[in-house]
């Protein structure tokens, strides 16, 4: 399993090596979008507004909109030396709560923590401590240049980290519309409704889920392979170098042409010079 962040846990005065790897894995059937007329991957390029050109990864800097069309420009270096300072941190519980303490709408993604070298006993303690107090722990910590608030819990014999959004990235249920203040509820139809969800109420099996739309769609892309129903993205057509010298001679031939100046024609003299001219 792949390693994603190294580093140490502490609570009180003990220090546990770990290793993180994510606990979850996004299982989405990607498509790709193609040309409808040569079925070849649509490309994305990063292009100027103003400047009409493309731009090389190089040439972007990053900054922060504080106004409309007003920016602070951030060093690399600055916003790397920062992050630097908080991983080299070991991440500390500062607290313990009971899991039912916090709503799940604050839950984000969890990720599994093994014992680096030397770790295995402070793992152990910790994981002990916390399923026979039923607790789990609060601390920060960095993860992918974002300082994240994360519980420490036990899942199956194993230490888990779940990110969990701050208090003022939940948005406000207050801000939500059409919320009904007070609804008058008919006894007879809760009573049906109570009666519902009792008869449906079960243990979580988490195994009895499936994504009913992606096994569909791996079907049905399944199906049209076998059936040979495909494309195939065509090649990217290679310069003809004698076209392109032909080309080029003949587009510099027309624009001498276009820039070759008119021949000066000669003065016509005027009808009072003329008559001057035979009168002498």
């Amino acid at each position: 399993m792949h390693t994603m962040w190294k580093g140490t846990i502490s609570f009180g005065l003990v220090n546990i090596p770990v290793k993180m790897h994510a606990a979850t894995e996004n299982k989405d059937v990607k498509l790709r979008q193609l040309h409808k007329e040569c079925q070849s991957p649509i490309k994305y390029e990063k292009v100027c507004p103003v400047c009409e050109a493309e731009v090389k990864n190089e040439d972007i800097v990053k900054a922060y909109e504080y106004a409309k069309n007003k920016f602070v420009i951030l060093d690399e270096e600055e916003i790397e030396a920062l992050r630097k300072e908080q991983e080299d941190k070991a991440v500390e519980i500062v607290d313990f709560v009971k899991l039912e303490d916090i709503d799940p709408i604050y839950f984000e993604k969890s990720y599994y923590l093994s014992p680096n070298e030397g770790g295995s006993k402070a793992y152990g303690l910790l994981r002990t401590a916390l399923n026979d107090t039923g607790k789990i722990g609060i601390a920060k910590m960095i993860i992918r240049a974002k300082e994240q608030l994360a519980v420490i819990r036990v899942y199956e014999n194993t230490l888990v980290v779940e990110t969990i959004h701050y208090p003022d990235e939940v948005r406000s249920v207050q801000d939500v519309p059409n919320i009904p203040e007070d609804v008058k509820v008919v006894k007879k139809e809760l009573d049906v409704a109570k009666m519902l969800i009792e008869q449906l109420t079960t243990e979580f099996e988490p195994e009895k889920y499936n994504d009913d739309y992606r096994t569909a769609l791996l079907d049905l892309i399944e199906e049209k392979k076998n059936n040979a129903q495909t494309a195939t993205a065509k090649d990217k057509p290679v310069p003809d170098n004698v076209t392109n010298l032909m080309d080029a001679l003949q587009a510099s031939l027309e624009r001498a042409k276009k820039d070759k100046p008119k021949p000066s024609q000669p003065k016509r003299k005027t009808t009072a010079a003329k008559k001057k001219k035979v009168a002498t």
